[in-house]
């Protein structure tokens, strides 16, 4: 079932993205104080959080927001599925939940980043596989030879 997070989810949504391997101590942090500030009455509509659950288990979560200044240009910050979930269309089906969201809201683009690293090439095909078109990539962006991989899809075709 997807909906949007709880503060009783945090602790197993830390531990989610600690399962995935992709998130490295400090990163866990800033996540543990991303999720503080928003359940302390600090969200707004440019920005939500969506959980996976299965059997009162969280398996997967998506965090989206807005692009300031721009006309409903989204950027899905991070989405992540347990591993021993993963390939089970759980993401495929998370990342539709998403996009609709943000239809409803009248979003017109939603874009995604990730790593050009090789380990990451099967994130890379997710997101062609669900419709998203590399749109930009940044050069040792996030560390040497580390690229930032830019995909886009627009939502509201018809503006």
């Amino acid at each position: 079932m997807i909906r949007p997070i709880t503060p009783d989810d945090t602790t197993a949504l830390i531990a989610l993205a600690e399962a995935t391997g992709l998130f490295q101590s400090d990163q866990l942090q800033t996540l543990s104080e991303m999720l503080v500030d928003y359940f302390r009455g600090n969200s707004d509509s440019n920005h939500f959080w969506l959980t996976d659950d299965d059997d009162d288990c969280l398996v997967g979560v998506a965090y989206c927001e807005i692009e300031l200044m721009t006309n409903q240009t989204w950027n899905l910050q991070l989405i992540a599925i347990r591993p021993d979930y993963q390939g089970q269309g759980r993401g495929t089906k998370l990342l539709h939940y998403v996009e609709q969201t943000l239809t409803l809201r009248g979003g017109r683009m939603l874009l995604v980043e990730t790593s050009g690293l090789p380990e990451l090439k099967r994130t890379r095909a997710f997101y062609a596989k669900c419709g998203y078109e590399e749109e930009a990539r940044i050069r040792d962006f996030y560390d040497a030879g580390d690229d930032k991989v830019v995909f886009r899809k627009l939502l509201n075709v018809a503006f």
